[in-house]
């Protein structure tokens, strides 16, 4: 089976499965997640948000998967490829687990995909189990700067497996005013498409937020973008950034480089100083 990827998500699921050989087509942002395929020469496609029917039709393939975020005309320009379509729309890390069982199960590696799957929950519950005893601080995650909105509700679990409590509705929008009554103990943005280049300094000036608990104490954070945003087995190594920056008396601190995962990170996160 050959497939048409959409979102980074779906290429790093393949690639995970050991099935990256199946990719027809493929974004320029899986080229980012996944380095080794800008060797393969593969056709580039527009993503979910933005593909286009004239595109996708050229690219022998026998499947277009596609992920969030969606618009309107992108799904129906999808939809005009007359090819199958599998559509994620994943909410949770259930949803995610789940969407990496059909795809394994399409690409006849079912085995695989329970085992990754499997790795993923257990490295959940290793973290969760060391936090189990210790305070909960309140932690701002913010998707998007203008307007501001938080992060998606996968997020929310993965603070919660990391020992911290999640300010305010995944995935609805706030206000700068919101966060500052909430006085959160850590601050973390990770602004969908930006990478790691969110600045820090700047948004806390312009917000007003020299005062907040967050900032005096100097725990406001960038994590990367793909960590947190992309539906993908990739959310585990968020996971451990987050404990580092939630729970650094237990997981490390970031700003020393110690603690588990910092070596494979610390590229990935930044911290106001």
């Amino acid at each position: 089976m050959k497939i048409i990827s959409l979102q980074p998500s779906v290429s790093i699921i393949l690639d995970r499965l050991g099935c990256l050989d199946s990719l027809a087509a493929c974004t320029k942002y899986c080229l980012d997640a996944l380095p080794q395929l800008r060797e393969r020469g593969l056709p580039l496609v527009h993503d979910s948000w933005s593909t286009k029917a004239e595109e996708l039709l050229p690219v022998h393939a026998d499947l277009v998967i596609a992920s969030v975020p969606y618009r309107q005309e992108s799904l129906t320009a999808i939809l005009k490829a007359a090819r199958p379509v599998l559509a994620l729309a994943p909410h949770s890390l259930a949803d995610v687990c789940q969407d990496i069982r059909l795809i394994a199960s399409l690409l006849d590696a079912a085995p695989c995909g329970e085992e990754l799957i499997a790795r993923m929950r257990a490295e959940i519950e290793v973290v969760r189990s060391r936090t189990t005893a210790a305070a909960k601080p309140r932690v701002y995650c913010e998707e998007w700067g203008k307007p501001l909105i938080h992060s998606q509700f996968w997020v929310r679990e993965l603070v919660e497996a990391a020992g911290g409590s999640f300010v305010g509705e995944p995935g609805a929008t706030t206000t700068a005013e919101a966060v500052a009554a909430a006085d959160p103990d850590v601050i973390i943005a990770a602004w969908c498409g930006a990478g790691d280049r969110v600045p820090l300094e700047r948004i806390v000036e312009q917000r007003g937020w020299q005062h907040l608990r967050a900032v005096t104490s100097g725990r406001v954070f960038c994590i990367a973008d793909e960590l947190l945003n992309t539906p993908a087995p990739t959310l585990i190594d968020g996971l451990h950034v987050l404990a580092q920056t939630i729970h650094p008396d237990i997981f490390g601190s970031i700003a020393t480089g110690s603690g588990r995962g910092i070596d494979l990170f610390s590229s990935a996160a930044s911290k106001l100083r």
